[in-house]
């Protein structure tokens, strides 16, 4: 998809999804010199936000309170760890290994995540601190195993995670063509 064939779908349809606004974002990110055709589109995009002949679409927007918890949870642990065994934790592998097992809270309000907070606390405050020691014994048992690994947003030569999501999306966003 280019820029062009964005901006003139966004002004057929009268509004700008944040799928289009991502893949303008993408192009823009990865193209070493816009071309003035795009320069010229990108113009025309926002002289039409600014007069409302598109509107750009509202991203619903929420959080897993979860997230919040389990992090906390682990930044606590790993720093006693570190402390007594002089091990070096991933607080990223903890994290992700305890979220996979645990239950997601998301919330669209303050009031629904801190309903959320409360009640993750009262009745999984247990289940948060099982999850995170086990997450910290499977990563320090196998961290030898895991050094090697390649971490996400590391650039290995050819950008394949942001190629296979490129793709996803070109595969399911069938709306998203142009006319």
């Amino acid at each position: 998809m280019t820029i062009q064939s964005i901006v003139n779908q966004a002004l057929e349809e009268g509004q700008l999804t944040s799928a289009m606004e991502a893949e303008i974002s993408r192009i823009c990110e990865s193209a070493e010199e816009l071309s003035s055709e795009e320069y010229t589109a990108l113009d025309q995009l926002m002289s039409a936000l600014l007069n409302g002949k598109v509107v750009a679409t509202h991203r619903k927007q929420f959080i897993n309170v979860m997230e919040e918890l389990v992090l906390s949870e682990a930044l606590t642990l790993a720093s006693e760890v570190e402390i007594a065994s002089n091990e070096s934790i991933d607080i990223g592998d903890i994290t992700a290994y305890a979220l996979n097992r645990l239950p997601p809270l998301y919330a669209t309000t303050e009031e629904g995540a801190k309903y959320q907070k409360e009640r993750a606390k009262n009745e999984l405050q247990g289940l948060i601190n099982q999850q995170v020691r086990e997450a910290i014994t499977h990563h320090v048992s196998n961290d030898k195993a895991l050094s090697n690994r390649q971490a996400l947003g590391q650039d290995n030569g050819g950008n394949e995670v942001v190629k296979q999501i490129s793709s996803l999306l070109q595969t399911y966003a069938g709306h998203y063509e142009p006319k």
